[in-house]
């Protein structure tokens, strides 16, 4: 069953965002999705719940997008946190003086990170995608959670297993007691990738012992479609978390240009979707 559920918010009125939303009323206090590409105020190309601060539209109207969303999930837009992403594996442990940073622009995120993890209530986690792939991580024992930003780079450099084991230096989590998700992204139908890539790849697939069939599909010559959902899927059972915990979207961005930014298919020329998870004190 498809784990990110479509709103129909949208068809009350133009101006209402496109909320693809996780886990809703499964953990108290919990908010968890991803946006879609309709209900903001963004012009050509980035028509028009852009997200993003880094691919050229105006300032105001990302910001007004962001507060759009927010609103939408019944959050002040003072929550609003995020990093400038970089397509590494950092993990930054997002604290209280955090809260807040990176809404209204991209000189004030946190630097450098592509994956957040906190147990502050109240505080926002965001970031952001074009099709690269979005992971969510949440333990209700000890009420943390996390996201992390995995495009290629990110995959391979692990980031997910990084998360996980930073939630759990941090807080004591269990790896068994984590639920996980896998957003919507670009499918092995939609991504093929070149030698480059294929070359940091494939050590990873041998390492973890993985059937190459399940993550490749060779292409031409040089060329093969890749499988990062099942990919991230696999290193997150390798960090401890339970397959039986881990869900993943069926959703393609490349192949669902209608309802999602595709960097790839657009050319470059597109907005950015957000993730977004988050704990309200005092809603246990």
């Amino acid at each position: 069953m498809e784990p990110f559920v479509q709103t129909d918010k949208q068809a009350d009125s133009a101006k209402s965002p496109s909320l693809f939303l996780l886990w809703e009323n499964r953990f108290e206090g919990v908010t968890a999705g991803f946006s879609g590409r309709e209900g903001g105020v963004s012009g050509m190309p980035w028509q028009s719940l852009n997200c993003g601060l880094h691919v050229g539209d105006v300032t105001k109207d990302v910001v007004r997008n962001r507060g759009l969303l927010t609103e939408a999930l019944g959050w002040p837009f003072e929550a609003w946190t995020c990093a400038e992403q970089v397509h590494g594996n950092r993990v930054h442990l997002v604290k209280a003086e955090d809260r807040g940073k990176g809404r209204e622009s991209r000189e004030s995120s946190i630097a450098d990170a592509d994956a957040l993890v906190t147990n502050e209530k109240n505080v926002l986690l965001t970031s952001f995608y074009a099709d690269c792939v979005p992971l969510y991580f949440y333990d209700p024992k000890r009420e943390v959670a996390a996201l992390a930003h995995a495009g290629w780079k990110g995959t391979v450099l692990e980031i997910a297993r990084l998360t996980a084991e930073r939630m759990a230096s941090e807080f004591g989590c269990d790896p068994a007691s984590i639920h996980a998700a896998i957003g919507p992204s670009i499918g092995m139908c939609c991504y093929e990738v070149n030698d480059v890539v294929l070359d940091r790849v494939k050590p990873l697939i041998d390492g973890m012992k993985l059937d190459p069939d399940t993550i490749l599909a060779p292409t031409v010559e040089g060329k093969a479609r890749i499988n990062l959902k099942e990919l991230n899927r696999q290193i997150m059972i390798k960090a401890g978390i339970l397959p039986s915990h881990i869900e993943c979207s069926e959703w393609c961005t490349g192949c669902s240009t209608d309802l999602f930014f595709s960097h790839r298919m657009e050319g470059g020329a597109t907005g950015r979707m957000v993730s977004w998870i988050g704990i309200k004190e005092g809603d246990k």
